[in-house]
């Protein structure tokens, strides 16, 4: 990897800003990469629309804004009609089925899957929606290594919700990597 620029968007209360720090601390902590990592929300703090952008790179990052996204993830329908037209020429947009009907075309590979569906299904519990988000990106891209984001995982999460997030890790990363069999 030399340089990877992603779009985390979503609305607050879903975690995005979260999962976007855990994914740029694995990548600067356990893989001794350098990143950025910065976020803009709303006025609201819960439903308001948010979104953070992470730039993960081998080398120095200059300017830590990302204009042109190699990875769009869009976890509202709101979100998607912002960002997608920003996506990079052949980058990667992930979205959920729940929430986001596709209907533009863009010069990316979309992937729409059931990651809420299957939290619910399987957890029970929506909080870890967004940790599942980063296990299916994970699944679908290799930007860091399992081991280095379920270590950041359990450095941040309250030790009573580990196994929690680690299942809902898991679950994505187990749809991430059942895109490609289908």
């Amino acid at each position: 990897m030399n340089r990877t620029r992603l779009v985390f968007s979503g609305s607050g209360g879903q975690g995005v800003i979260t999962a976007a720090i855990i994914l740029a601390e694995a990548a600067v902590i356990h893989e001794g990469m350098n990143a950025t990592q910065s976020q803009s929300y709303g006025a609201a703090a819960r439903g308001g629309a948010t979104r953070s952008d992470i730039i993960l790179s081998d080398n120095e990052i200059n300017f830590p804004v990302v204009t042109q996204p190699n990875i769009l993830v869009c976890l509202t329908q709101e979100a998607y009609t912002s960002f997608a037209p920003i996506i990079r020429p052949g980058g990667t947009l992930l979205t959920d089925s729940r929430f986001v009907q596709t209907t533009k075309k863009v010069d990316a590979r979309q992937i729409e899957l059931p990651i809420y569906d299957s939290v619910m299904e399987k957890i029970g519990k929506p909080i870890v929606f967004n940790i599942s988000v980063l296990g299916v990106l994970l699944g679908i891209t290799p930007l860091v290594r399992d081991e280095s984001l379920l270590a950041v995982i359990k450095e941040r999460v309250p030790k009573d919700f580990i196994g929690l997030n680690t299942d809902a890790f898991n679950l994505g990363l187990s749809i991430g990597r059942g895109y490609f069999s289908n």
